[in-house]
């Protein structure tokens, strides 16, 4: 009853004093907040007191009609930082930044000693009354590089323990986004890191509070507020001299020990930039192949192997967009622009949520936002290719275009060589990039993306190879109020391949094979009460496979006619995910992913006989489907599960377990990746992958971040992973399970890196102990390989390391280096021969039972930088390298021939001798 009485008294006393206020009127639409002002003095004929700078650049947007005075103060000044107190009996208005005025303090307001950092939660008179948030005296005297900045306002209501800070990162000038900034509350371990976007969150308690912000590329800043409630801070900053001259893999290296993530890489465009790599090339995915847990089956071989997991396994992303062969020219160069492309985050092991449909890993590639301010371009000319990148601005501080081109001349060089069966040779690719971003508001952001590259070699030979990738995305980002925001993506990509056979026979021929993938997402995300980041969602992808088609070719070729009929796959998921701190040193981040699939018709399928190995001889049945007919549906829970303890700011340990099922499959007997590998849906005789791995891994940084240490190690499971018969026949099969077996795999390893990123001398040492191993076991003889026991992959190569390193002299002048050392890869050798039916035929070991020679290769860069004068038309930056100085002739692959009944091995390789370039590189 005393609860109730208190109630009503209030609102009768507040009532009350309404009633002895002026009433008032207006309508306004965005006009400054000074003149409002000014016409309700005039109104109400009560003085307004409050500092003019206050108001100044407020713009309101209200309508009332005879409202008190109070009440019409309430709307206009809901959406700005002011608060306002109307004392009712001198007839006056007080309006007050952020704060609020209380008749009476709070019960102990002057204790002994006060933290102001805390809010302590009093009641005077029935009310709940926070405590006021003050900045001490030194504080206010002190003498500041940029303004204290208040964020938020006080309200009456009962105050919350932590407040949501946003904003986003740019660059001064240009507005260019700038992801990976770190903003650190100094005096904690607490840390918010722009995402690509430039857009951060944190949840920081009310008080001062002073903001750290530093990442490679631009000048550190530090920032001091003062928060009374949730509230945005942009962050306008300063280019670095710094993004000249640092070898950076990741661009924050604190975030090795804060994030909860384990096996995640970050790798940014100007990592590549002092790196000797081959003829000149900026390339990020050799990059990641010189880190810990990521290789490649051989030099020159497309396609990466990341812990043990074979090529098709890794989701490869241009702008959330698959791309399935982002490699120009069998792997030796990327099929990415390195002057449109901002970096790639790499997760090796457990990652978010709304990624899945492969078991290794995932390369999220993100393009650069174009400068909205002025044109802006960066290209470069070397001996094989020419790369130019522009960016232009379509509405000036909100807008941009960029637009990259890439092509080689390797054509022209060929035809230079003083070698007859190359004078008809070609090999030329080229890619380009359309990419479009506008920021629609305050809340909405738009990005879309187009892409095209081709491929087309012959060399010595009647046939012509191409490939193509071709992708498309529409993304669209919006905020939901302060915790809440959302994103929407549609994209589709498309992958080709085909031969154009032109011999000295008729039975010329093409063949072409297509794979296109249409994707939708939709993710949200949450910030809740006691830290809790939700993510949450669900994404679809339809699938068409055309598995080939092969057709004559000329009016005299006798080649028949082949059609393989299509394929037709729907995939989906839901996924939910929570991060938050169970303490100030324990962070979990935890969810769930349901995913589904259905093969779906029109088409046949075979079934087999029980009992029988899978034959032309053991077929059953075909069964006919109808469009969109569920052929099989399979799906399952993936559980991804990272923890994370903290020994202090500069020292964590990480655990992390997930695991995932993989719908689509490549087809290939080829020891390494080649671009006419096909993909294969999962249906009625060919189940989907499914992969288990667990980690733990210790982290540690020195010397305030200079240097970052880091042991992780893994273990992983698979099943139903594919490999091929024996004598194999993939291309062009309509029943190609007939010729593949499905088994089980295991991974284990061991990554170490050392990593430096500031100074003369940056760069990194990685070092990967790792085994992959694959077993094969039936009832039949027909299907199992080596007797049913585990055997190393194509791709085991228990030893890795990798040496990157690049040596400043001044701001212009460097040289670089890079080694890396591999265990040779495992082959099939012939130990013998035998006779039967008056042939000759050779006898092999069990399947890679032996191994290639080691390979080694060592780099060498110098790089020379133009002056560094701000004033220029254009900044210029050459590159002289030598790619494997030591001219080690490393084989690509070792193969065997019979000569008059001797057997001969024989090794090819792709750079047996050292190769120089000379790169020249500007931007403007």
């Amino acid at each position: 009853m005393r609860n109730s009485f208190v109630i009503c008294l209030l609102l009768f006393t507040g009532y009350w004093a309404q009633a002895q206020q002026p009433v008032v009127s207006g309508s306004y639409s965005d006009q400054p907040l000074a003149e409002v002002l000014g016409q309700l003095e005039t109104q109400s004929g009560w003085p307004f007191y409050y500092l003019p700078q206050w108001v100044d650049g407020i713009t309101v947007t209200a309508d009332f009609r005879d409202v008190p005075l109070a009440g019409a103060l309430d709307q206009l000044l809901a959406t700005t930082p002011l608060n306002m107190y109307v004392e009712t009996e001198a007839k006056r208005v007080f309006l007050l930044r952020n704060t609020v005025v209380y008749d009476a303090l709070p019960e102990g307001f002057f204790p002994s000693a006060r933290d102001t950092l805390k809010v302590a939660v009093r009641t005077v008179q029935g009310r709940n009354l926070p405590e006021p948030v003050f900045l001490d005296g030194d504080l206010q005297r002190q003498q500041r590089t940029y303004p204290l900045v208040r964020i938020g306002k006080a309200g009456e209501a009962a105050p919350r323990e932590q407040y949501l800070l946003q904003g986003r990162a740019f660059l001064r000038g240009t507005g260019e986004a700038v992801p990976d900034v770190a903003i650190r509350l100094e005096g904690t371990g607490r840390v918010a890191v722009t995402d690509a976007a430039g857009n951060y969150q944190m949840e920081l308690p009310p008080g001062y509070h002073v903001l750290g912000v530093s990442a490679m590329g631009v000048a550190e800043m530090r920032r001091e507020i003062l928060l009374y409630g949730e509230g945005t801070l942009d962050l306008a900053l300063e280019e670095g001299v710094q993004q000249l001259s640092e070898v950076v893999v990741a661009a924050d290296a604190a975030s090795n020990v804060e994030e909860a993530t384990t096996g995640s890489e970050q790798i940014r465009s100007e990592a590549s930039k002092n790196i000797p790599l081959v003829l000149g090339e900026r390339d990020i995915l050799q990059v990641a192949k010189a880190l810990p847990g990521i290789s490649a089956a051989g030099e020159g071989a497309s396609g990466l192997n990341v812990r043990g997991g074979k090529t098709d396994q890794n989701l490869i992303l241009l702008d959330d967009a698959v791309i399935y062969n982002p490699t120009h020219f069998f792997g030796i160069f990327q099929a990415l622009n390195p002057f449109t492309t901002e970096g790639v985050d790499i997760y090796k092991g457990a990652a978010p949520m709304e990624y899945g449909g492969r078991l290794a890993s995932v390369f999220d590639i993100r393009s650069k936002d174009g400068n909205t301010e002025k044109v802006a371009g960066e290209g470069s000319v070397g001996p094989v290719t020419a790369n130019l990148a522009l960016e232009v601005p379509v509405t000036p501080g909100k807008s941009a275009l960029v637009l990259g081109a890439r092509g080689a001349y390797a054509d022209w060089i060929l035809g230079t060589l003083d070698e007859p069966s190359l004078q008809n040779s070609q090999a030329s690719f080229f890619d380009g990039i359309l990419r479009y971003t506008d920021r629609l508001g305050e809340k909405d952001r738009l990005e879309t993306t187009a892409y095209y590259s081709r491929d087309a070699f012959s060399i010595t030979s009647d046939s012509l190879y191409r490939y193509s990738n071709a992708l498309a995305s529409v993304r669209w980002e919006h905020q939901f109020g302060e915790r809440h925001s959302s994103v929407l993506f549609l994209g589709n990509s498309d992958y080709r391949f085909g031969i154009d056979y032109d011999g000295p026979s008729s039975n010329d021929f093409e063949l072409d094979y297509g794979i296109n993938e249409t994707q939708f997402k939709y993710r949200l995300r949450s910030l809740l009460e006691g830290g809790h980041t939700l993510d949450y969602g669900l994404t679809a992808k339809y699938y068409s496979v055309n598995p080939g088609r092969k057709s004559a070719s000329g009016s005299g070729s006798g080649s028949p006619e082949i059609d393989i009929p299509g394929e037709q796959a729907l995939e989906g998921a839901l996924f939910f995910g929570d991060g938050f701190d169970l303490s100030e040193k324990l962070r979990l981040e935890a969810g769930l992913r349901f995913a589904f699939y259905a093969a779906l018709g029109p088409g046949s399928q075979r079934t087999y006989r029980e009992g029988e190995p899978r034959s032309e001889g053991s077929v059953q049945d075909t069964i006919a489907y109808s469009g969109l007919e569920t052929i099989r549906t399979y799906g399952g829970p993936e559980g991804r599960l990272s923890l994370r303890y903290l020994f202090s700011e500069n020292t964590s340990v990480k655990a992390s377990f997930s695991n995932a099922y993989q719908f689509v499959h490549t087809l290939s007997n080829n020891t390494t990746v080649s671009p006419i590998d096909t993909w294969k849906l999962s249906d009625l005789n060919l189940r989907p992958q499914k992969g288990y791995q667990a980690t733990l891994g210790i982290f540690r940084n020195f010397a305030e971040n200079r240097y970052e240490v880091s042991l992780e190690g893994y273990y992983k499971r698979m099943t139903d992973v594919l490999d091929f018969k024996t004598g194999a026949n993939l291309l062009l099969n309509p029943h190609v399970e007939t010729q593949v077996l499905q088994g089980d795999g295991k991974a284990y390893g061991v990554e170490f890196l050392l990593k430096k990123e500031q100074g003369k001398l940056n760069g990194w040492l990685g070092y990967t102990y790792s085994r992959s191993f694959y077993r094969f076991d039936s009832p039949y003889s027909e299907e199992r390989i080596n007797d049913g026991d585990y055997f190393p992959s194509n791709f085991d190569k228990p030893h890795d390391l990798s040496l990157v390193a690049n040596y400043r002299f001044t701001r212009r002048y460097s040289v670089s280096l890079n080694f890396a050392y591999q265990t040779g890869r495992p082959v099939t050798y012939p130990i013998g021969t035998y006779r039967f039916n008056n042939a000759d035929l050779v006898f092999y070991s069990d399947r890679n039972r032996y191994r290639i020679p080691d390979y080694y290769r060592l780099d060498l860069g110098v790089n020379i930088e133009g002056s560094h004068k701000k004033e220029k038309l254009a900044h210029s930056f050459w590159t002289i390298s030598v790619y494997n100085v030591l001219g080690r002739n490393n084989p690509y692959s070792v193969f065997f021939v019979t000569d008059q009944g001797e057997v001969k091995a024989l090794q090819s390789s792709i750079f047996a001798i050292p190769v120089p370039s000379i790169t020249y590189n500007f931007k403007f």
